[in-house]
């Protein structure tokens, strides 16, 4: 037989052009997707369907974020707020760009096994994966706020990635892009609002003339137990086995804390922004440094200078680190006192004395909603002399230090001695809930027909009403006439851990 070709064949063209580079990874990715098809993972049929459908419209990650959120931890809720946060953005982003970008079909299911189909296919377009966008942007969300947390839920996003491709919803491709696009949207929102590890150090500056104390050996730990943190204080005791812990109940903090300082290296206090305001006074004047562990609902002051567990504590103590602190005063002719984050007069002390009244008739929860609703259907803003001129305000609100953005409530300092006082006023007038969500929605120095904010080092109020409600550190008072309020620069000297983990 001859080796020549037979000239009824067409010769071979050498330059045609291969298939492309998209046609390519097409091929390989329906390889990968038929594989997967034809592969059989025990215990899969049984749990990635299901897991795969609890997924649609972020349900699954909804539950988890509110179960971390519940856990009580604060490293928990701000890592469940990021996740959902980073699921947002990420969800947006592919139902506005991505699934409008690239038009592709879906897998064609023959190669599944009827068993994994899920029972209502989607009908939107294949690529990106919006399911697997949403958990690796909640996934990542959560690891960049705790590795820990971001690791223990990072098997469950994974799975539900791959059941995308396991029920026959997606081609790996589509998975691998959804996942890209839900870090990416993790990162974008870390740009936007920084991670407590990228934020500045709060506590400026450092102090070097504070002890430290191995095993809290010359701590006396008072403890507030109307706070309600017994795993904190359990497992600082057990951190701490030289320290002394002193267990009291509010009424008896002042007492306790004036008996424990004489005998202490260190003071310490376990409670809310209420209890660490008392002990400071103490702390100050016996010329001691302060140990704060948080125990209250909102523990501002606390989590400002870098403690939010008994872990940061420790370190801080064992290691001697801490720094000194601005504390603000205010004084009248019925009081006196000084506060470590706010000062108000107007609806916060109203707002706080209704809810007192209210709260042992129908519980906390409402106690704020119908004290709410009291404060603000007032007609008759509170009175005053400011600047020489008589003005109504519906709010006086003095910061310890500047305060950046505040939101609903107090927002975060980022410095705890810049030694000036953060004064917003919201003016009287109509409407007085916009007025005030107004004022809460500003930034650190701001002017509006409703309200404005300026930073000085000392603020004199006159023509106040004799018995009007004052609040500091979410505790209540009555002011007299005539006010002035102030600040001590780096007057107390706080521990707090050089890192935050």
């Amino acid at each position: 037989m001859s080796d020549d070709l037979d000239p009824t064949t067409p010769p071979l063209d050498v330059t045609a052009p291969g298939p492309s580079l998209r046609g390519r990874l097409a091929a390989a990715d329906l390889r990968v997707f038929e594989f997967a098809a034809g592969s059989h993972w025990p215990g899969a049929e049984r749990i990635l369907p299901k897991l795969s459908r609890a997924a649609n419209h972020g349900v699954l990650w909804f539950a988890v974020g509110g179960a971390l959120a519940l856990s009580g931890s604060p490293k928990a809720r701000r890592a469940a707020v990021r996740g959902i946060a980073s699921l947002a953005v990420a969800s947006a982003t592919i139902n506005t760009l991505g699934k409008r970008s690239v038009r592709r079909k879906r897998p064609v299911l023959d190669p599944v096994p009827l068993v994994r189909r899920l029972k209502r296919q989607p009908f939107t377009t294949s690529f990106p994966s919006g399911h697997s966008a949403s958990a690796a942007a909640f996934a990542t969300g959560v690891a960049l706020e705790s590795r820990g947390l971001g690791a223990a839920v990072a098997p469950l996003a994974f799975s539900v990635a791959a059941s995308r491709v396991y029920t026959g919803a997606h081609f790996p491709g589509d998975v691998l892009a959804g996942a890209a696009l839900g870090v990416g949207a993790a990162f974008a929102v870390r740009g936007l609002v920084p991670t407590r590890d990228q934020m500045p150090s709060p506590g400026r500056p450092l102090v070097e003339d504070v002890p430290a104390l191995p095993g809290g050996e010359g701590l006396v730990m008072v403890v507030n137990t109307r706070a309600g943190t017994p795993d904190k204080v359990r497992a600082l005791r057990d951190a701490l086995p030289r320290a002394e812990f002193v267990e009291c109940a509010g009424g008896d903090l002042v007492a306790e804390l004036e008996k424990a300082a004489p005998r202490a290296r260190a003071l310490g206090i376990s409670g809310g922004d209420g209890s660490v305001n008392t002990a400071a006074q103490v702390a100050i004047a016996h010329g001691l440094p302060l140990a704060v562990l948080p125990g209250g609902t909102l523990n501002h002051f606390a989590y400002d200078v870098g403690i939010e567990d008994a872990g940061d504590l420790v370190r801080a103590l064992e290691g001697g680190d801490a720094v000194a602190v601005d504390v603000g005063r205010f004084t009248s002719e019925r009081t006196s006192g000084i506060f470590l984050n706010t000062f108000s007069l107007g609806a916060y002390p109203e707002l706080v004395h209704e809810r007192e009244r209210w709260s042992s008739r129908i519980g906390g929860r409402l106690a704020d909603v119908v004290a709410a609703l009291q404060v603000l259907r007032r007609e008759h803003p509170l009175e005053v002399e400011l600047h020489g001129r008589k003005r109504p305000l519906w709010l006086l609100f003095a910061g310890n230090c500047t305060y950046r953005r505040m939101g609903l409530t107090a927002g975060r300092r980022a410095d705890l001695a810049d030694g000036v006082l953060d004064v917003r006023t919201v003016d009287g007038g109509r409407l007085p809930g916009v007025r005030l969500l107004a004022a809460a929605l500003s930034g650190p120095l701001s002017h509006s027909p409703f309200h404005s904010a300026t930073r000085m080092t000392r603020l004199r109020v006159g023509g106040i009403k004799p018995g009007t409600p004052l609040a500091y550190d979410g505790e209540v008072g009555e002011c007299g006439r005539e006010l002035t309020v102030d600040k001590q620069h780096e007057a107390l000297r706080v521990y707090r851990p050089l890192t935050i983990l």
